[in-house]
């Protein structure tokens, strides 16, 4: 029975809680006698169910010595507990049952999350909350799982976010949790402990009983029933739950003293590209989350409007990116960051480019808090929070039972997204510690090889560290370049049309409402989600676009470059909640807007005018091709298995190209080359068109008539229809029935250690019985294939068993990636497996292919 409970009221209010006026689920808060503390939600709609616990204690947490403990206690519950003893059974129940399981490990939270489908949810509850109750953690499964850790680890050593992220907790101080390394591997859970007469397994059960008590948990459960039921089920399952009334770790003080601060630390990464991180520890915006002054400043210093920081550094060629805001917060620290994506001009321009950022952080003192940026802000975030999509009820569990903890009751849904309260005193005294005082600035380029004299122990990071003060700062931003830094204009994007057209039609399936030589238009109305958004969806079909390795390049450079042109303008667009997407396709180039549809059409027109007026700047091409290199260039650093996957994809489809091809060609391509091609690009175009949500028939038809008299029927027109024989749909290789190939690559980083293997077998054309079956073996199939080649073999952490799906043609395929065996041993354990598979499928019981 629970303690205490409170109940949703149809005025959107659930007891205190507060939720999207389009919201029709229902909540419930109720805390359980064990003190677990609960928010049920009803969904009668939904098809999932769900269910989220968050255990309040993570990696900060752990022991001395036991670097990954909290991560690895994570991965050991999902094995067994004494009510279900069978090894792996949660994960196998929850697979065959149509859902999926995973969980993370944080600073200071673990979380652990499923679903499943509906009529399974009980046991599957079950199942989980036995996590909690009475896990078994056996020796046998201990040695394996720290393996499949360290295989985690060895994943990582190669990506430089896990690298950077690593190298700047160690530069703080060592005997802040901050400082440690947390995820763990071969080293930390076992050679070390052995080595020290440490037994991993006991400190693992004794980290478990001292900290996962039912009252540092949260719990979220997501269910179709009504809520008196799901209240029911929750209080019978969780009710065994310990409570030895632990209370929350807290780890105050700063991560970082006066040794840490003002420092400039040059960085060796993996990747082609040069990146300036610049850091300031701040007052946590958790503390003022309503008044969100980190949102605040980040939304300033990070805009990309015409007079912004990054405007002007595009400008001058300096930089590609620009991302500012909090990062790496808890209740007792905080780090605001600015990270600039850097041209090979701009690495040589650091300096001016640091006196720029502390110029514009300047103007925001100088021009103080503006409230009417404060309310273009609230206004933004209560739209998006008011009329925001559902997502996936895993998703949403996940999000809720991680606020929980942080937020009052009220604000579990919401969190810090609605920022209400406008204090220029909290946000200046923020903006004050963006001061050349405190500053930590990350350098990262591979220019930086062999002139460094650190490594930081757990990634092998290269790096230096020198001390600046502020006088050199103040230096830089004299010697800077005398730009117009300024603050944003009101944004004319933001919606203020919330109303929901009164469409007649009820159209289950998209309809097609318009077919003419240039263009098709399918049209789906909103007859669900009632939300005043659209999705609109433009495949150009120009076949020259992806026709050879120069014609792909080509192609990627020109829809690089209209982004690059729109983005001053766009950028308003995107910050007021209307997302739009230019990209290659298979046969051309796509063109998405998604978001309120208040002001669509002006987007969609303004994107279609660039297209038209499309011209090569000679300055813009030149970055966008340093760009576009350095990311086929990275290709190489791939991880061994997204290596494999793409070797696979060249086999089997037509026109795809080799990105060493692509490489080749991109370094003998100008800008005049691209003059050239974009007209001849565009010259052949058919335009695919499919417009939903909140819009009428007329107006999606205007849309697309607004298009053609823009591309096609012009006095000069751009564009002309396909010629009948360019109507060509995508081409598959069929593989033999009963042949096997092979096709062996060797990994085009030598300092991989990773192998792996794409086993890829071809099933059949598209039909709707024939996928139907692929997708029930998928079902059965996928949870052994993760048991017997992870769990059991330890082959590696990457391991799955999937479908794929091209252009029609429908197949499966394993992927494994191992530091600890070759493609060929792995090849061979999985076919061991597919005849296992098939004994298993022959001998399965009516019943319990029923199940």
């Amino acid at each position: 029975m629970a303690v205490g409970m409170e109940n949703a009221t149809a005025s959107g209010e659930c007891g205190e809680i507060l939720k999207p006026r389009t919201d029709k689920r229902e909540y419930r808060r109720i805390v359980l006698k064990n003190s677990l503390e609960v928010l049920l939600i009803s969904d009668p709609e939904t098809d999932k169910c769900a269910a989220s616990m968050n255990v309040s204690v993570g990696s900060f947490t752990d022991p001395e010595g036991l670097e990954g403990l909290a991560h690895f206690l994570e991965h050991m519950l999902f094995y067994a507990s004494e009510k279900y003893p069978e090894e792996d059974s949660y994960s196998k129940y929850i697979t065959e049952h149509g859902g999926s399981t995973n969980a993370y490990t944080s600073s200071e939270d673990t979380n652990y999350h499923f679903d499943i489908n509906t009529d399974s949810f009980y046991e599957a509850l079950d199942r989980f909350a036995q996590f909690f109750i009475q896990p078994l953690m056996s020796t046998d499964a201990t040695m394996r799982e720290i393996k499949a850790v360290d295989s985690e680890h060895q994943n990582n050593l190669l990506s430089d976010s896990w690298r950077m992220a690593q190298l700047q907790k160690h530069l703080s101080r060592e005997d802040h949790p901050y400082h440690k390394f947390s995820t763990g591997n071969m080293d930390t859970l076992h050679v070390r402990p052995e080595e020290n007469g440490v037994d991993t397994r006991s400190e693992l059960i004794k980290f478990y009983d001292e900290h996962y008590s039912a009252n540092i948990m949260h719990l979220v459960v997501y269910g179709k029933e009504n809520l008196d039921k799901t209240q029911g089920l929750v209080e019978a399952l969780f009710q065994g739950i310990r409570n030895t009334n632990q209370g929350i770790p807290r780890f105050p003080g700063q991560p970082c003293t006066l040794d840490h601060l003002q420092v400039l630390v040059k960085a060796v990464p993996i990747m082609q590209g040069h990146e300036l991180s610049v850091s300031w520890p701040v007052t946590p915006s958790i503390s003022h989350y309503e008044e969100a002054p980190c949102r605040y400043l980040g939304d300033l210093i990070g805009h990309e409007g015409e007079g912004s920081l990054f405007h002007a550094l595009k400008i001058l060629g300096w930089a590609t990116g620009l991302y500012a805001g909090e990062a790496d917060w808890s209740m007792e620290y905080s780090f605001f960051n600015v990270s600039i994506d850097l041209t090979d001009a701009g690495h040589e321009h650091m300096q001016d480019i640091l006196g720029l950022l502390f110029e514009y952080i300047k103007v925001l003192q100088q021009s103080g808090v503006s409230q009417w940026i404060f309310d273009e802000l609230s206004a933004i975030c209560e739209a998006e929070f008011h009329y925001q999509a559902k997502i996936d009820p895993i998703s949403y569990a996940v999000d809720i039972s991680s606020n929980m903890k942080i937020y009052p009751t009220k604000h579990w849904l919401v969190g810090s997204s609605l920022p209400s309260k406008f204090n220029p005193a909290i946000v200046q005294k923020v903006l004050d510690e963006l001061s050349p005082n405190n500053v930590r600035i990350f350098w990262e380029s591979n220019k930086f090889e062999g002139q460094t004299d650190k490594v930081e122990p757990w990634y092998n990071t290269a790096y230096s560290l020198e001390k600046i003060t502020k006088f050199t700062i103040q230096e830089w931003m004299q010697s800077a370049p005398d730009v117009n830094l300024l603050l944003p204009t009101p944004n004319v994007f933001i919606p203020t049309d919330f109303s929901l057209k009164d469409l007649k039609d009820k159209d289950i399936f998209p309809v097609l409402l318009r077919k003419t030589s240039y263009s098709r238009l399918w049209y789906k109305p909103d007859t669900k989600f009632f939300k005043p958004k659209a999705y609109v969806k433009m495949d150009f079909n120009c076949p020259l676009a992806v026709s050879s390795p120069d014609a792909a390049v080509l192609s990627d450079i020109f829809v690089w470059l209209l982004v690059d042109y729109l983005n001053e303008y766009a950028y308003y667009a995107q910050a007021a909640g209307l997302d739009y997407g230019l990209s290659l396709s298979d046969n051309g180039f796509e063109l998405s807007l998604a978001g309120f549809n208040h002001k669509l059409r002006i987007l969609l027109e303004a994107v279609i005018q660039k297209i038209a007026k499309f011209e090569v700047k000679p300055d813009r091409f030149s970055v966008i091709k340093e760009t576009v290199t350095k990311a086929y260039q990275n290709n190489k650093f791939q991880q061994p298995h997204e290596q494999a996957t793409n070797y696979c994809s060249l086999v089997l489809q037509d026109q795809i190209w080799p990105w060493t091809e692509e490489l080749d060609a991109l370094s003998h391509l100008e800008a005049e080359d691209l003059a050239n091609f974009v007209p001849m690009l565009l010259s052949r175009t058919f335009v695919e068109c499919y417009i939903a949500g909140n819009v009428e028939k007329d107006e999606a038809e205007s849309m697309v008539k607004h298009i053609e008299d823009v591309l096609f029927t012009d006095s000069k027109p751009i564009c002309r229809p396909l010629f009948p024989s360019q109507f060509l749909t995508n081409r598959v290789t069929e593989l033999g029935t009963g042949m096997k190939h092979f096709y062996y690559q060797e990994g085009s980083n030598s300092s991989d250690e990773n192998s792996a293997l794409v086993h890829y077998i071809q099933v059949h054309k598209d039909e709707f019985s024939m996928n139907s079956k692929l997708q029930l073996f998928e079902l059965i199939a996928k949870q052994d294939t993760f048991h017997q080649l992870r769990t059991i073999e330890q082959l590696g952490y990457i391991t799955s068993l999937s479908l794929s799906n091209d252009s029609g043609v429908y197949g499966v395929q394993f992927i494994i990636q191992s530091s600890v065996k070759g493609p060929g041993h792995i090849d061979s354990r999985v076919e061991s497996l597919l005849k296992d598979l098939e004994s298993k499928f022959y001998n399965m019981s009516d019943e319990e292919f029923k199940i």
